[in-house]
């Protein structure tokens, strides 16, 4: 093994103090520093100057010729080093990782699960499970549209070949019931008004992944046609069971676009196969990773099957943009002069660092999600912070590993092959200066007001869509009007006054002997049909509409009565109504006094409490994610206006990505050309997911940016400068690492599920703006404008960074109090 990169453990000379790591002697009096000199000289704002800063030679002779050199190993300096020497045991302990990874992980696809919309211990789901095991009966999840080829339903052959359908479909040993037209004596809620369709209603047994594996048997099997019928499956667990083999289709379609497509990108930006290949590497590992650990999650919870989407696009797109920051920050390194293993350790040393802070805003922002009671946000929560931990594991650990054994081979490539020559004439290789980042982020802070301002009108523009915003429910129209079941659903809005598999039922299990009620339960169904938007109540007395009894009570209303008590009711609306807003009539119906305890459930119902709950969470949510990444960008930078504007700068570029949604998705525009059809409102956990989402990937690049800006801070103490050579250095590799990320979002805006185009087109947008408009124009504006206020914290909280902060082991720079007097340094690790 060779060591010989092994920092030395004996006390140094005071000359060798003043060596350089390449063993020669470090410039004194007035001679130029380098760019590490200076890495390890931070500003020293002297009290007798009011603050102004020293120069070097200032700083040598307060300090009798000598700058002060902190000799302290971090604590990444140590893993980076440890990485160095094992790093053979490391690559063979990652490739058995990711292989077992990969078994494992392919096993957790089937065991993932389908969800509903239900808000576990609400009224509508207590009235579920309760209508479920007291009655045998549930809101219908399955149905079958009959359409006659010749005549009326009611004609002799199509009305035996419906009862035939019907005590067929009830035989069914995942089918807890079935009616229809026919077996319901005509009823007029299941009969379209030209006579000519009529309804096969069934609920289905077990948990949702159970009703929706027996429909992916049934539907084929019970779509079909003969000279006197034609019968298509539709229903809401059809509808969803559907969308989530499309999604599945759009998952496997997207992940070989992306693949491909990043490989293309990363080989023009390397030129290097080897780099493009540890990338996706780094990015495959974060896949198979997060696999793997949901393969154990599966075991104690519900994991949605839409994770495997998340899976893809985050792990790739992390483990992308981890690998690009290391790769990048390695080259830079070894251009200026170090060894292959110093380069490295230097390397996991500082965007490493970015990279850990960066790993725990975004696995933070994803957290949040838990807070939100519903198995499907969870789902996504368990699955950003596996992706990001995966992520760092393979870019901190596995890839520098790699780096050093496989070294020059990852340099940039010249034109004549050689090692890129030093533009500064001192045998260093440095990029801070003179290009157009560096220019540009001149020219703005020049003019900061202008430019910041005209940015932010032209996001204020973007974003005013959002003002319209508003929140809905989940219907057919998620799917392409191509698919079977929208169809059918589409047939019904068309052909159908009543929506009868959007009942509302109203259960009440304390009513003892529900024969000896008729009258109560009578004056109680006329009330509920007397209610804007209902067509007719069904009951153990009978069927009401507009107040009164329309069919008396016959065999057909004895299932509303359970063998050992209790009743229900089933308020059927009016499909135009229940489609419009469908909150209003289950609110409604609930300030309806009843004359004994009841549950109002039903699929409106459960969409309903669905959606306030998310709502009613929001705030909440909202409120730690912003206070997790404030206190992480506090402990980063010991500021507390960096991480405010930080925060300030984020929302507004994600106000561009909610307008996006309206103007696209609930107004219609683009939508022929995106192939949706568009709702007229958005529902609320998409948003609320790709809020999460993308408040931690943008934060990503933020860390990224300030990290560099600090760290030249650090070097310099002069503000314009290190914010203009901090994004020289990472405006380019965030737009880059921005633009794979969009592109694999992006790939998401091809797949015919209206969720997955929105998280694609939404994300694609956020991610592009942030990176650009917000990172390249506001950001310098913004620093610019609070000056030397920008790394300002009070003394209480000070002290509090002074004792928790995380650096890297390098001298802070002395921090200015607003009013102008030096605060001491420190170093701290």
């Amino acid at each position: 093994m060779d060591n010989s990169n092994e920092p030395q453990r004996r006390p140094k000379s005071s000359t060798e103090k003043l060596q350089s790591p390449d063993g020669q002697p470090k410039p004194q009096g007035n001679e130029p520093q380098s760019p590490d000199d200076q890495l390890q000289s931070p500003a020293d704002w002297s009290q007798s100057s009011g603050g102004k800063q020293k120069s070097p030679n200032e700083r040598r002779q307060s300090t009798g010729g000598q700058l002060k050199m902190p000799n302290r190993q971090t604590a990444l300096g140590k893993i980076g080093r440890f990485i160095v020497r094992a790093r053979w045991l490391i690559i063979i302990l990652g490739v058995i990782s990711f292989a077992a990874c990969a078994v494992i992980g392919a096993g957790t696809v089937g065991k993932l699960s389908l969800s509903r919309w239900e808000v576990p211990g609400s009224e509508s789901y207590q009235a579920g499970r309760t209508l479920e095991h007291m009655f045998n009966a549930g809101s219908p999840n399955l149905t079958l549209l009959v359409t006659a080829k010749d005549g009326t339903i009611d004609s002799p052959v199509v009305r035996k070949a419906g009862l035939e359908l019907t005590g067929q479909l009830a035989d069914e040993e995942a089918v807890k019931e079935a009616s229809s037209y026919w077996s319901r004596g005509g009823t007029r809620t299941l009969r379209s008004e030209d006579g000519r369709q009529a309804l096969i209603l069934a609920h289905l047994k077990g948990s949702v992944t159970e009703a929706r594996t027996a429909l992916a048997e049934l539907s084929p099997r019970y779509a079909r046609e003969n000279e006197f019928v034609k019968v298509e499956v539709g229903g809401q667990d059809e509808i969803f069971r559907q969308a989530a083999e499309l999604a599945r289709q759009d998952f496997i379609r997207a992940e070989i676009i992306i693949l491909l497509g990043v490989f293309v990108l990363l080989l023009l930006v390397y030129r290097r196969f080897r780099a493009t290949a540890l990338t996706i590497g780094a990015g495959l590992f974060a896949m198979a990773g997060t696999l793997a650990g949901l393969a154990a999650i599966v075991a104690f919870t519900e994991v949605s099957t839409f994770a495997l989407n998340l899976t893809l696009v985050m792990g790739l797109g992390l483990g992308i943009d981890y690998s690009l920051f290391m790769i990048v920050r390695f080259r830079e390194e070894l251009a200026s002069g170090k060894n292959v293993h110093d380069s490295t350790v230097r390397t996991v040393e500082t965007a490493g660092r970015t990279i850990m802070f960066s790993g725990v805003t975004v696995a933070a922002s994803c957290a949040v999600l838990f807070v939100f009671p519903f198995p499907f946000l969870q789902s996504f929560a368990y699955t950003g912070v596996l992706v990001v931990l995966s992520g760092m594991i393979g870019s901190l650990l596995i890839l520098p590993a790699w780096i050093a054994v496989l070294g020059s081979r990852l340099a940039r490539r010249t034109k004549d092959g050689a090692a890129p020559v030093s533009r500064d004439g001192s045998g260093h290789f440095d990029t801070r200066t003179g290009g157009w980042w560096y220019r540009s982020a001149k020219t703005i802070m020049r003019r900061p007001v202008l430019y910041g301002g005209a940015a932010i009108i032209v996001l204020a523009l973007l974003g005013s869509p959002v003002m319209n915003l508003q929140f809905g429910l989940p219907d057919h129209r998620v799917l392409p009007a191509h698919a079977s079941s929208r169809l059918v659903e589409d047939q019904k809005l068309a052909g159908f006054k009543a929506e009868e598999t959007d009942a509302i039922q109203i259960v009440a299990p304390a009513v003892s002997h529900p024969s000896l009620a008729t009258d109560e339960i009578a004056g109680y169904a006329a009330k509920l049909s007397r209610v804007q938007g209902v067509i007719q109540v069904d009951s153990i007395a009978g069927s009401f509409s507009e107040g009164r009894i329309v069919t008396p009570p016959d065999e057909t209303h004895a299932r509303f009565a359970g063998a050992e008590g209790g009743t229900f009711l089933t308020v059927v609306p009016y499909g135009a109504s229940i489609n419009a807003d469908a909150p209003k009539i289950v609110r409604e119906i609930r300030t309806i006094q009843a004359p004994f305890d009841v549950m109002v459930g039903g699929y409106p119902a459960d969409l309903t409490d669905f959606r306030d709950k998310l709502l009613e969470r929001i705030p909440l949510a909202l409120v730690l994610v912003l206070a997790i990444t404030f206190i992480i960008l506090f402990l980063m930078t010991g500021s507390i206006v960096l991480p405010l504007k930080a925060i300030l700068l984020n929302v507004l570029s994600l106000t561009i990505m909610f307008g996006a949604l309206v103007w696209v998705f609930q107004d219609g525009h683009l939508s022929g050309l995106l192939r949706f059809t568009p709702a007229g409102s958005i529902e609320p956990s998409i948003p609320i997911l790709m809020f999460c989402i993308a408040y931690g990937l943008s934060m990503d690049y933020e860390v990224f940016i300030l990290s560099r800006i600090k760290e030249e801070y650090d070097r310099s103490g002069n503000l314009e400068e290190s914010v203009a050579r901090g994004i020289q250095q990472s405006g380019s590799l965030v737009t880059l690492a921005a633009a794979i990320l969009a592109f694999t979002f992006a790939a998401y805006a091809t797949g015919e599920v209206v969720f997955l185009k929105m998280l694609g087109i939404g994300m694609t947008l956020a991610v592009l703006v942030d990176a650009t408009l917000i990172r390249s124009v506001l950001v310098p504006a913004f620093m610019k404008l609070a000056g030397r206020a920008n790394w300002w914290a009070p003394p209480a909280m000070r002290r509090i960074y002074e004792r928790y902060g995380i650096s890297e082991g390098e001298t802070m720079p002395a921090v200015h109090s607003m009013d102008g007097t030096k605060q001491a340094e420190r170093t701290f690790s």
